[in-house]
C-alpha cells in the first residue's frame, strides 16, 4: 500500500462532543497536538486515552470535555501588559535549546 502525503490543508484537527457524554473526541494530524495528547494519556491514563485506530499518521483520543476551551483572542494591549509584567518579575520564556525532543 502506497502512502500519499497529505497537504497541510488536508491535515486537520476535529474536536467533536455532544451534550450527553463527558468526553470529547479529538482527531488530529498535528504533530504538536499528537505529542501533547500522548503525554497527557501517559500522565492521566484514566482520563485521556486513545479512541480508535486512524490512518495516514492521524490519531484519535478521548479527553474530558473540560479540556476543550475556546478563548478570547490575545489582544496587542494584553500582550504588551503581560510582557511588562513578566519583565518586572523577571519571568523568562523557556529556553528552547533545553527542551526535550518529545516537546
Amino acid at each position: 500500500m502506497t502512502y500519499m502525503k497529505l497537504t497541510k490543508y488536508e491535515r486537520e484537527t476535529i474536536i467533536c462532543y455532544n451534550e450527553e457524554e463527558a468526553t470529547a473526541s479529538v482527531y488530529t494530524h498535528s504533530r504538536k497536538l499528537i505529542q501533547k495528547l500522548k503525554r497527557l494519556s501517559e500522565k492521566y491514563p484514566n482520563q485521556v486515552r486513545p479512541d480508535r485506530p486512524e490512518h495516514r499518521r492521524a490519531v484519535s483520543y478521548l479527553v474530558p470535555k473540560s479540556c476543550v476551551s475556546v478563548r478570547e483572542p490575545y489582544s496587542d494591549a494584553r500582550r504588551k501588559a503581560d510582557s511588562i509584567r513578566a519583565k518586572a518579575t523577571q519571568i523568562r520564556p523557556p529556553d528552547r535549546s533545553t527542551r526535550s525532543e518529545n516537546e
